[in-house]
């Protein structure tokens, strides 16, 4: 099992900048991907980010050039940065841990685990 806690979310003004986090514990040495999703009423979730556990980053069109994704060394937190907020932004933000499966895994710990798991998000709210 994974749990997940997001953090860092509030009420800024548009060009202001914020860091998500999420706070991952339990198996996190099985987590293949950890995404960050966001959701604005009325709107499907969306992906706005993702990293790998090699370490690759992928960014949703709507954020490159605004968006940071990183982890710490443990792996037990992962963070996004938005600088240059605009309105468009405001959302409730969602991290999401993509398990290793099948081949993939690393090892026997990583058997019989639910293939992904949410947060419970964090409300980000921009203003003009």
């Amino acid at each position: 099992q994974v749990h997940l806690v997001e953090s860092g979310g509030g009420l800024v003004q548009s060009g202001d900048s914020l860091r998500l986090s999420c706070a991952a514990s339990g198996t996190t040495n099985c987590i293949s991907a950890l995404d960050w999703y966001r959701q604005a009423p009325g709107k499907r979730r969306e992906l706005v980010a993702r990293i790998t556990s090699n370490g690759e980053l992928h960014y949703a069109d709507s954020v490159k050039g605004h968006a940071t994704i990183s982890r710490d060394s443990a792996g037990t937190t992962f963070y996004l940065e938005i600088h240059s907020l605009k309105p468009e932004d405001t959302a409730n933000y969602y991290c999401h841990a993509a398990m290793y499966w099948g081949p993939t895994t690393p090892g026997p710990w990583c058997i019989n685990i639910a293939p992904d798991f949410w947060g419970q998000g964090t409300q980000v709210t921009v203003s003009s």
